[in-house]
């Protein structure tokens, strides 16, 4: 039985947590969620706070001496975030402070909230669906305000209502395909005449703008992991310090300078990049560097992104193809032509290559800061970012969702397109694509998913 289990009327367990960030600050909050919390504010404060209503208390001790004065607030079930009685406590933010108010909750009977367990509770109970629990988690890790404007309109339905529509269209088209099941002399011309066909190409292209808008935002929830790879002293350090416009890496004329990867988080257009320097990649004798270039390898099997930068003077050389040739084939590349400023020429994207050097090429100098901006929008169009006031916070498991989704809709679409549809294998597809796009919202989602989603929120949350 879990904590939010009630059998026969019980009250749920009641949870406590402090809900602020450690350390101090001019006010701190403990937050209690539960059954019969007005009993619990009476014996904390000698007083029943009314129902919504920031009241002035003393918080006391055990033996009936202070531990706070602060603000107390009593939200009554069902109308409360987690839709049990919530009692949150606003003192003052010392963690000393805080932490005494937090055990005195605990002797009181409360249990300290494992993460996320305030929203849980709220999924649970009905409050929220799990895309909109999960935006909860989004909102506050959002890094950038694009992505903060992202997850508050999944916080506030959007990503939810969108999924809903599709559900709904499926569950009448399924509906409509059982029915016929019942009389299989007329299933075809029942289908024709039901539009089926065409329903389900709408279907479909609905299905497609929804996972635009996720994807987008899963580029803004999670960002671009981008690795700057090439020989040693090729310039990556220096693009590094001009996309992150500091100082970060050390430069010098002596190749093999950088160790280890060097990380930095930047931000373009409001899309979070995380850009990787690593160490140059040559034979070597020298152990230390031999790590590096272990390391370096390591953080090229888990980007997204690969920048190869090579000297603009010596074009791209054997060494640069068979760093090519080793790079996974999955992982995107653009090759940089870097240091076009000591052969006078001008920074230019290549979409089809130059000089034998196939893909996306772009030329700049690092040192100058020409051609930053090109290299900047051919991140951005690889990453198929698109400016757009639409977008939903999404994460990768919403994105496997809808493309399972669509999946079985493809199917179910060729089944029609048979000379004699098997109109029970049309009506299955239709139903394992509704099983899908209900998994987001969590209509459809087992027990070990929920405990992955929310043990990943902060405690207090």
């Amino acid at each position: 039985m879990s904590r939010t289990d009630a059998p026969g009327g019980q009250r749920p367990i009641t949870i406590a947590a402090i809900a602020t960030p450690a350390g101090r600050g001019g006010v701190g909050i403990v937050r209690i969620s539960g059954g019969n919390l007005a009993t619990f504010a009476a014996t904390l404060t000698d007083k029943t706070p009314a129902p919504r209503r920031a009241v002035r208390a003393d918080f006391k001790a055990g033996d009936g001496s202070p531990i706070d004065s602060g603000l107390a607030l009593y939200f009554p079930a069902p109308a409360s975030f987690t839709g049990e009685d919530v009692l949150e406590l606003h003192g003052h933010g010392g963690p000393v402070v805080m932490n005494l108010l937090l055990a005195r909750c605990l002797e009181l009977g409360a249990q300290l909230a494992e993460p996320g367990e305030f929203t849980r509770r709220a999924f649970l109970n009905g409050k929220l669906d799990l895309a909109q629990a999960e935006a909860v988690a989004d909102l506050i890790d959002a890094s950038t305000t694009a992505a903060a404007k992202s997850a508050v309109r999944s916080l506030t339905g959007e990503f939810s209502r969108a999924v809903h529509a599709l559900v709904e269209e499926l569950t009448d088209l399924r509906m409509l395909v059982e029915a016929t099941l019942d009389f299989p002399e007329e299933e075809i011309d029942f289908l024709r005449q039901a539009d089926a066909f065409n329903r389900i190409i709408r279907l479909d292209e609905r299905l497609r703008e929804v996972h635009a808008r996720a994807r987008r935002g899963k580029l803004l929830q999670a960002g671009l992991s981008v690795v700057l790879i090439g020989q040693p002293n090729v310039g990556k350090s220096s693009l590094l310090n001009l996309l992150s416009g500091d100082d970060l890496a050390i430069v010098t004329a002596v190749p093999g300078t950088t160790r280890d990867a060097l990380k930095s988080s930047i931000q373009i257009h409001g899309i979070p990049l995380h850009i990787i320097d690593t160490a140059g990649l040559r034979e070597t004798g020298d152990e230390v560097e031999k790590i590096g270039i272990a390391r370096t390898w390591k953080a090229i099997s888990e980007a997204d992104l690969a920048l190869l930068l090579v000297d603009a003077r010596a074009g791209l050389t054997p060494d640069d193809h068979t760093i090519l040739e080793k790079l996974p084939e999955r992982l995107p590349r653009v090759v940089v032509r870097n240091k076009i400023d000591l052969i006078g020429e001008a920074p230019e994207k290549h979409p089809q290559g130059i000089g034998g050097v196939e893909g996306v090429v772009v030329s700049l100098s690092a040192k100058t800061g020409q051609g930053l901006e090109l290299l900047e929008a051919t991140l951005l169009e690889i990453a198929g970012w698109q400016d757009a006031e639409d977008t939903f916070v999404a994460r990768e498991r919403h994105l496997r969702a809808i493309d399972a989704a669509a999946g079985h809709l493809a199917l179910a679409r060729a089944e029609l397109e048979t000379p004699v549809p098997a109109l029970e294998l049309f009506a299955e597809n239709l139903r394992l694509a509704q099983n899908a796009l209900s998994k987001i919202t969590g209509e459809f989602t087992p027990d070990d998913l929920l405990g992955e989603i929310f043990g990943r929120f902060c405690i207090g949350k």
